[in-house]
């Protein structure tokens, strides 16, 4: 996964649509649903590792335009 709207239609393929209306709580949890989904052995480790770094980044980048 190469961008979070590649995430957000992964999570699609799971029936999972998220939209709160605020950039940092969706990224927080759409990287929730993906940890879940890789618990519970639903998507291979790459796939995990792939879309948590890419949240992970974008997160920090929403919080340093923010300050």
């Amino acid at each position: 996964m190469r961008s979070i709207y590649e995430i957000q239609q992964f999570l699609k393929t799971y029936g999972t649509i998220i939209y709160i209306g605020d950039r940092v709580a969706d990224l927080e949890l759409m990287e929730a649903e993906i940890t879940e989904l890789y618990n519970s052995q639903l998507i291979e480790q790459k796939d995990f590792d792939s879309a948590l770094l890419l949240l992970r980044r974008e997160i920090q980048k929403e919080i340093d335009k923010k300050k």
